[in-house]
Formats: structure tokens, C-alpha cells, sequence
């Protein structure tokens, strides 16, 4: 294989890969803020089916960014349900937000399939192109991959550093990691901690709702019944794997992202292996990842308690 040839195979490898991670990477931000805040949404990967659909549903009727509204929205909604549930009625967090996911599961089919029998148009979903930056877009390898990918790439790109200033360096970020490690503590120092745990629930679907309007009109240009095939649940091994952090959640969302860009990479290589063990590559490295950061990382104190324990 010659240079060019090779330098494009790699320029078009890490492309994907930063395509595949993008909705990983929103979503993993949003629940990175969440779980600071002392709450874990088991309900993220039906915020992001919600978002998807929503996105489908709105990029059909008014456009790509209209889409994209209504499934951070939808997001956002589902999430403020769960919010209420486990922040004010004290419910448990894990089966409250297994049930919210499990509920979006059967409401999207349900509207997915009325819409398929009313509309015979539904595959045609408006897509947001890709939008390169002048002149770094034409770097070599690097610039495709990081310089030619849609909006939303950037945006979690941003989001990176503001989640990061605004969780350490801001007295708002403070009081949620407060809240986080010791809810009783923070309710001593007057901190209104009910507020910010709702607040930071709600922001987290709205992220997860981001999350899934992306993949619809970023990647895959169409919605399909239970198509975010348990990102939610990824997205938030990455926010353990990255240690609670919006760094290590991007540098995780990455590592995934080319994970799952090298399983299509053993696919067209034309092994005589089941192509069911590529496609379980990314969630066997989840599993080990998991397995290794055992011991090592700390979650936030008061993760996963109710404000009455």
C-alpha cells in the first residue's frame, strides 16, 4: 500500500471514530455533571431514544435544527420526569430510571410505528452536513477527522473545557460537587441541593436528548425502534472509566469511538470469524475497562443515595 494510500485508510479510520464517539462523548458530558450532583439516570439511554425520535420526527416536519431542538427537549423531558421521582419523591435511582428507559423504549415503538403507518416518507429524514473549517479541514490525517465533522462534533469538542471551568473553578460548581459528596453537608451550608440535583438530572437528558439527535441526523439519516442499542449505558461506563471528569469522559468516549470504528475495519478485512464477535468489541472493552478501573476510582460520595439516607 502506498504512503497516500495508507495516510487516507488512517484519516478515514480516525474520522469514524470520532463520528462513532460524538454521541458517546455528549451524552457521557451530561451524566458526568449529573452524577456530580449525587443522582446516576439509568434513564439516559431512553432520553436518547426520546431525543432520536424527536429529532426524527422534527427534522421531517421543519429541518435538521429544528430536529435537533425538540430532541434535546425530548430529552430534557424524560429526565425531568425521572428527576422528580428520585430527587423529590425519594424513589430508588436505579429502578426508577430502568423504568423511565423501559417506558421510552414502549412509547417510542408505539409512536415510531403510528408514524411509519401514516407517512410512507418517514426514511427521508433531513441530515446536518458536515461543516469543515476553513483551512484545517485540509491538514493532513487530522484534518478530516477533527475539521470535517457536523456541528455537533464541535460542540461536544467545546463542552469539554466549559464543563471543566464550570465545575472546578466556578462556586456553582462547588456547591453541585458538594451536593454530590455529601447532601446533608450541603444543606448545612445552605445549599439548595434538591434544585441542583433536578437541575443537573435535567441537563444530563438534555445532553443525552443532544446525544441522540445526533445519531439520527449525524450518522445513520433515519430512526429505527430501540437504534441507540444501549449507548445510554455506555455513556455511562465512560463517566466512570473517565473518573467523574469532562477530560477523562472525552479521552473514554474516544478510546470507545475507535473501538467501534476498528470493529468495521476487522469486518471488511474478510476474516472467517462470526461478525457477532467484532460487534461485541466495543462492550467487551467495557467490560475490561470496568474491570481494570476497579478500586482505583472514586465516584462521588453520595451517588446513587436519596436525600432522606
Amino acid at each position: 500500500m502506498s504512503d497516500a494510500l495508507q495516510a487516507a485508510a488512517v484519516a478515514g479510520f480516525l474520522a469514524a471514530a470520532v463520528r462513532v464517539a460524538t454521541p458517546l462523548l455528549l451524552a457521557a458530558l451530561g451524566e458526568t455533571v449529573t452524577e456530580r450532583a449525587g443522582v446516576i439516570n439509568l434513564g439516559l439511554e431512553g432520553a436518547m431514544l426520546a431525543g432520536a425520535l424527536a429529532a426524527a420526527l422534527g427534522s421531517v416536519a421543519a429541518g435538521p435544527w429544528q430536529g435537533v431542538a425538540l430532541g434535546v427537549m425530548a430529552g430534557a423531558a424524560v429526565s425531568a420526569v425521572l428527576g422528580v421521582i428520585v430527587v423529590v419523591a425519594g424513589a430508588n435511582q436505579i429502578i426508577a430510571g430502568t423504568a423511565v428507559t423501559l417506558g421510552c423504549v414502549g412509547l417510542t415503538g408505539a409512536v415510531h410505528r403510528a408514524w411509519v403507518a401514516n407517512d410512507t416518507a418517514v426514511s427521508v429524514v433531513p441530515t446536518l452536513a458536515a461543516a469543515p473549517v476553513p483551512l484545517l479541514s485540509r491538514l493532513p490525517v487530522v484534518g478530516p477527522a477533527l475539521f470535517a465533522q457536523p456541528v455537533p462534533t464541535y460542540a461536544g469538542l467545546v463542552l469539554v473545557p466549559v464543563l471543566w471551568w464550570a465545575l472546578f473553578r466556578t462556586r456553582g460548581g462547588l456547591a453541585l460537587r458538594a451536593a454530590g459528596e455529601s447532601a446533608t453537608m450541603a444543606r448545612a451550608a445552605g445549599i439548595q441541593v434538591q434544585l441542583l440535583r433536578i437541575g443537573a438530572t435535567i441537563f444530563g437528558g438534555a445532553m443525552g436528548g443532544f446525544a441522540g439527535a445526533t445519531l439520527v441526523l449525524g450518522q445513520v439519516g433515519s430512526f429505527a425502534e430501540r437504534m441507540t442499542a444501549g449507548r445510554g449505558y455506555l455513556a455511562i461506563a465512560i463517566v466512570a472509566l473517565g473518573r467523574w471528569h469532562p477530560v477523562g469522559a472525552a479521552l473514554a468516549a474516544l478510546v470507545f469511538g475507535a473501538a467501534t470504528a476498528l470493529q468495521f475495519v476487522f469486518q471488511s478485512l474478510g476474516l472467517d470469524v462470526p461478525y457477532q464477535l467484532f460487534l461485541m468489541f466495543p462492550y467487551l472493552l467495557t467490560l475490561l475497562g470496568l474491570a481494570g478501573a476497579v478500586g482505583r476510582n472514586r465516584p462521588p460520595a453520595d451517588l446513587g443515595r436519596d436525600l432522606g439516607s
